[in-house]
This record gives structure tokens, sequence and C-alpha cells, in this order.
């Protein structure tokens, strides 16, 4: 499993929020700035963030984006679901229910469930505010 950019940036859209709002909105322009993103490549994001419930935007003088929640509120793996869609590792678990054919015989169809399991809780243990509390030392994370 790779993380695309999409969703990589997603978190970073989310803890730039967290650290520089004060109950306003934030224009676009300001996190691409401090992100260092591409204003146009952000839009997309933040456009799915706002569909999905995670941000609220207000357009024209005073406008941008906040966040609809506390940091803690957001799990890192719900922000990735949204931007990455499935976290299988391996396509026949992207369906539910598995369609593969051989699903009844297959030898390997457990460890890779369990590989997505894993994933899927520890990315679920990891909020932002933890990203926020901990900084560049993410050494709480190491499994």
């Amino acid at each position: 499993m790779k993380i695309s950019t999409r969703g990589r940036y997603a978190i970073r859209v989310l803890l730039d929020l967290s650290e520089h709002a004060a109950g306003e909105y934030i224009p676009l322009s300001d996190i691409a700035k401090r992100q260092e993103i591409s204003e146009k490549y952000l839009e997309a994001i933040v456009s799915m963030l706002v569909k999905n419930g995670f941000l609220i935007a207000l357009r024209g003088k005073g406008g941008g984006y906040k966040l609809t929640k506390r940091p803690e509120e957001y799990s890192i793996g719900s922000i990735l679901k949204i931007t990455e869609g499935s976290f299988a590792p391996v396509a026949c678990l992207e369906q539910k229910p598995n369609q593969c054919g051989r699903v009844a015989h297959c030898k390997t169809l457990k460890m890779w469930e369990g590989l997505q399991q894993l994933i899927e809780d520890y990315f679920a243990n990891i909020t932002i505010r933890d990203l926020l509390d901990n900084g560049p030392e993410a050494d709480d994370y190491v499994i």
C-alpha cells in the first residue's frame, strides 16, 4: 500500500488548520503557501474534505476553510479512507463481499485480511491532535 500525495496533503491541510485557525476561516492561499503545495491541487483536496464534512468552506471576502471538529476527533484512518479509498493490500479485498473466484480455497486470504486490519487499526488510533502534540518525532507510532 502506498499513500498518495492526495492523502498526505489532506493530513497536512488539517494539521495546518489546527495550528493556525483561531476560530476564523483560513484562505486556501495561506495554507498553500505555508505547506508549499500548489493551490490548484489543494482545491481538489479541500473540496473532498468539505464534501465529507471534515471542513467548512466560506466564499468571498473573509472566506476560506475551517475545521468542523476538534483535532482529536479526526483520525488519520478516516482522512486516508476519504482520499485513498481502501486500505486493501491486494485487489481481491477491495470489494465487499470478496468477489475472487479463489476465495473458498485461497491459502493467503487470511494473511492479507490480517494485514489490512493491522493497517486500519494503526491509522484509526492516530489523530490530528496526536501529530500536533508529537511533532516530527513520531516515535509513539512505531509498532
